[in-house]
C-alpha cells in the first residue's frame, strides 16, 4: 500500500469505530480530524464531502462484514453447513468487541430508512446483497437435500435475517443474558422447520 492508501485506511478504521458508537449522522469531518490529529483539509483530500466519507465507511463496514461473516461461511461445504455458518458468524459479529457500538450497517439502515438519497441507496444495496447471500445459501441447501424441496427460500431468508437483527437489539440494547442462547435456538428452530414438511 502507498502512504496515501495507508492513511486512507487508517482514517476509515477510525471513522468506522466512531460510526459504530455515534452513527453515520454523528460522523463529522471536524470530529474525525480531531481524533486523528489531522487537519480538515487533510481529510478532504481523501474524502471530498461528508457524504463521500459516509459512503466509504459503509463500504468498509461491508468489507469487514464479508470477511468476518460471509466468506468464512461460504468456505464451508455446500448446503446446510453454509447456512449455519452464516448465522453463527453473524451472531459472533454482533458480539465482536472490535465494533464497540455494534454493526454500523444495521444502525445505518434505521438511521436512513426515511432519508432518501445516495447513502440510503447504498444501504439498500447492501441489505439486498446480504438477502441474496442468505437466499442463495438456502437454495443450495435445498439442492443438496438438506432442506425440503418446497421450502420458500425468500421466507427463510426473511426469518433468518430478522432473528439476527432481533438478536442485536436483545444483546446490545436490552443486554439480556439469554440473548445468545435464544438466537441459536431460533436459528436451529428455523432450520428444523425447513427440514420438515408443513
Amino acid at each position: 500500500m502507498s502512504k496515501g492508501e495507508r492513511t486512507r485506511a487508517a482514517i476509515l478504521d477510525q471513522a468506522l469505530a466512531m460510526t459504530s458508537t455515534d452513527g453515520l449522522t454523528g460522523l463529522t469531518i471536524g470530529t474525525l480530524a480531531d481524533r486523528l490529529g489531522m487537519s480538515k483539509s487533510g481529510l478532504f483530500a481523501h474524502f471530498g464531502s461528508k457524504e463521500q466519507l459516509q459512503a466509504a465507511v459503509l463500504e468498509r463496514a461491508a468489507e469487514l462484514f464479508a470477511d468476518t461473516v460471509v466468506r468464512p461461511a461460504l468456505a464451508q461445504p455446500r448446503g446446510l453447513p453454509r447456512v449455519l455458518g452464516l448465522f453463527e458468524n453473524w451472531i459472533a459479529w454482533t458480539m465482536d468487541p472490535v465494533l464497540p457500538g455494534g454493526c454500523p450497517i444495521q444502525a445505518a439502515s434505521i438511521e436512513f430508512d426515511d432519508r432518501p438519497g445516495p447513502i440510503q441507496d447504498l444501504i439498500v444495496k447492501q441489505q439486498e446483497d446480504m438477502r441474496r447471500v442468505v437466499i442463495g445459501a438456502a437454495r443450495r441447501a435445498v439442492e443438496e437435500g438438506h432442506l425440503r424441496a418446497d421450502l420458500d427460500v425468500e421466507q427463510f431468508a426473511f426469518e433468518g435475517i430478522s432473528l439476527c437483527y432481533g438478536f442485536t437489539q436483545s444483546y446490545r440494547l436490552l443486554k439480556n443474558p439469554k440473548s445468545e442462547v435464544w438466537a441459536r435456538n431460533a436459528v436451529h428452530g428455523l432450520v428444523d422447520r425447513g427440514r420438515l414438511r408443513q
